[in-house]
């Protein structure tokens, strides 16, 4: 962990001038400031007087760094998080990262100095640099939805690897060869394990031949764009596999503008269900993941690792995904 020395040798200045910076108090010039926060930021010092996991008191304070609080999915996973936060009288602070990383490391270092107890987090890539950081300055973190590779920290997901398995069984079932993926980036867990759901399937059906996969983003503009990829292949796909609600969206609307009909012409199917106040038609079959049941249960996790009742070092709590057979 880096001390208020390593950021004055790494500034070129007294460690007393750090400390007139980080605290906002006494003189420095424009450029000594400069130094110093650069320092700070490539060291990612927090101040002893802000941070460490040997504080004295509580603050029975939270926070859930989100990816998108515009996605139902997410908002209900928010809410799961805060009545378990609730009942244990804790509070919780929301976050949105945007699916950005810098604004996620600039979250949780604001966090860090608010002197929160622990940080629930759904990581905008899988090389998140904010969990070594919270582990640096031992506050609690549990990760939601998404996983990091190779790193030992507390997790809670669903099985989306299966979910997705499960999906395109049900549509080869139906008697579909040509399954087209539109799908997240490449640099998110759930993305690549809905993939290699899809990937196992088609395979175990002997379809390798018929394998597009289209990666993009988590948005309807996403979903739309890719989809009028995929109507433009040489074969065109008898279904469509959207590996989240936001993308299926997007693949609905560019198929009812294409005249496309759903699932007479082309069958759509998605991952996470919608709520009743986001109609689309028709209605999707799905995975659905329990969304309030992931957040409540992060929480629970999150405050037994406070708490010591927990003797491993990490947990990781895996729930299952639903399929929901529609009219898509």
């Amino acid at each position: 962990m880096p001390t208020i020395q390593d950021v004055a040798k790494r500034a070129g200045v007294a460690p007393i001038t750090v400390s007139r910076v980080v605290n906002h108090s006494g003189y420095a010039s424009e450029e000594t400031r400069r130094r110093v926060e650069t320092a700070v930021q490539e060291l990612g010092y927090v101040p002893n007087t802000l941070a460490r996991g040997l504080r004295s008191k509580r603050t029975h304070t939270l926070a859930l760094v989100m990816t998108d609080i515009t996605n139902p999915f997410f908002t209900l996973m928010a809410r799961g998080v805060e009545d378990a936060a609730s009942e244990a009288g804790f509070t919780v602070i929301f976050c949105n990262s945007d699916e950005s990383e810098t604004k996620e490391e600039k979250y949780v270092n604001i966090l860090v100095q608010k002197q929160v107890d622990g940080i629930l987090l759904i990581p905008a890539c899988s090389n998140s640099k904010s969990v070594k950081f919270l582990h640096s300055n031992e506050i609690p973190v549990v990760l939601i939805d998404r996983s990091i590779p190779n790193l030992q920290t507390d997790l809670v997901r669903c099985n989306s690897e299966e979910g997705a398995y499960n999906l395109i069984k049900y549509l080869i079932g139906l008697g579909h060869k040509n399954i087209a993926t539109i799908t997240g980036p490449r640099s998110v867990s759930t993305s690549e394990d809905r993939v290699s759901g899809y990937q196992r399937a088609i395979s175990e059906a002997g379809y390798e031949g018929f394998e597009n996969i289209f990666y993009g983003s988590f948005t309807q503009a996403s979903g739309y764009e890719l989809t009028q990829q995929a109507l433009a292949l040489a074969a065109r796909p008898t279904a469509l596999f959207g590996t989240n609600n936001f993308i299926s969206i997007g693949v609905l609307k560019t198929l009812r503008e294409a005249n496309i009909g759903v699932p007479e012409d082309i069958a759509v199917v998605g991952f996470d269900d919608l709520p009743d106040s986001m109609v689309v038609d028709p209605f999707l079959t799905v995975a659905a993941q329990p969304a309030y049941e992931m957040g409540q249960q992060a929480t629970e996790l999150l405050l037994k690792r406070l708490s010591g009742d927990l003797p491993q070092d990490h947990q990781e709590i895996i729930l299952p995904t639903e399929i929901i057979v529609r009219e898509s």
